[in-house]
């Protein structure tokens, strides 16, 4: 036989045609092999199926999040105008209102409307001021600037409060500056 004839399978010796047979896989070895890689397949599969639902609930947290924090400083900025009101009613007594004449007292009242429909608004968009007055000092929302014997507050809570505190959903955009009660004032022995 010459090198560029094609081989005749007829020209093979039995012992070529068993090596043939030798070579085909078991069948119950390619089944356990399919098997297997399908339940790698669908381990993938479900895994991947897993994966796209804490994407859609972390993008609809994060969507929700937006929506409710998206003024947090822009409300800040707006709790110094509401501080302002505040202190230009409380700077005028019953007295100075009373005897100011008929301008001071309707100029009193329309500071008073502003302040109310200021807060009205912060209210509709999700800023709640935080009154904690005879609350537990709570260092997550207040900020203790001093404290005094108070008979009628427990030690450990909030007396009085010095500026207002103000959170938007549950974040504190500003804490509430507060005095905390020691309790009683203590009597030296007679």
């Amino acid at each position: 036989m010459t090198d560029n004839q094609p081989e005749n399978p007829e020209d093979k010796g039995p012992e070529d045609i068993d090596v043939k047979q030798e070579t085909q896989p078991d069948p119950h070895t390619v089944i356990e092999k399919l098997v297997s890689e399908n339940a790698e397949l669908k381990d993938r599969a479900l895994r991947a199926l897993a994966d796209l639902e804490n994407l859609r609930r972390r993008t609809e947290k994060d969507s929700a999040d937006a929506r409710t924090y998206a003024v947090s400083n822009f409300a800040r900025d707006l709790l110094s105008v509401v501080d302002n009101l505040e202190r230009a009613l409380t700077s005028l007594t019953d007295e100075q209102r009373v005897s100011g004449g008929e301008a001071l007292k309707v100029m009193a009242e329309g500071v008073d409307l502003t302040a109310r429909d200021l807060a009205s608004v912060l209210s509709r968009h999700g800023v709640k001021r935080l009154d904690p007055v005879g609350e537990k000092f709570d260092p997550n929302f207040h900020q203790a600037m001093f404290e005094a014997p108070d008979p009628e507050v427990p030690s450990g809570h909030v007396a009085q409060v010095a500026q207002s505190g103000w959170k938007i959903g549950e974040r504190v955009l500003r804490p509430a500056l507060v005095g905390v009660s020691k309790g009683a004032a203590k009597t030296a022995p007679v």
